[in-house]
C-alpha cells in the first residue's frame, strides 16, 4: 500500500484514496495526487489583479470598495496600503490599512503601487 500524503488545506494524515482523487475525511478537501506533486515543486507566486508578482514589503493600492466583514466600515478604492506581508491561505496579504487597523486582504483587489 502506498504512502498518501496529507491534506494540504487542514495537515490532517487520515486520507484516503477514492477513485483518482484523494479525500481528506476531517475537512472534506479532494484534490489528484498529481496536483499534489506539482504545487510541492513550485513555490507559490502571489500576484496583484493585474499579474504582477508581489512580494514582502510591497505597497498596493486597493481596487476596489471592500466591505469589512463585522463592521460598517470600507475601505475606499484608492486606499494605499504600505509594508504588505504575503501568507498562505485564502487572503494571501497581511497589512495594516490606516484607519481600520490590521486586516487580511486578498491579492486579487489590490494592484502595485
Amino acid at each position: 500500500m502506498s504512502q498518501l500524503p496529507p491534506c494540504p488545506q487542514c495537515g490532517s494524515e487520515y486520507t484516503y484514496a477514492d477513485s483518482q482523487l484523494v479525500v481528506c475525511p476531517e475537512c472534506g478537501h479532494e484534490w489528484s495526487e498529481a496536483e499534489a506533486a506539482v504545487d510541492e515543486g513550485h513555490a507559490s507566486v502571489v500576484t496583484d489583479a493585474h499579474g504582477t508578482p508581489l512580494a514582502d514589503g510591497d505597497s498596493v493600492t486597493v481596487i476596489k470598495d471592500l466591505k469589512i466583514k463585522g463592521s460598517s466600515q470600507v475601505v475606499k478604492v484608492g486606499t494605499k496600503v504600505k509594508n504588505i506581508r504575503l501568507v498562505d491561505g485564502d487572503h494571501d496579504i497581511d497589512c495594516k490599512v490606516d484607519g481600520v487597523g490590521a486586516m487580511k486582504l486578498k491579492s486579487e483587489f489590490v494592484k502595485k503601487a
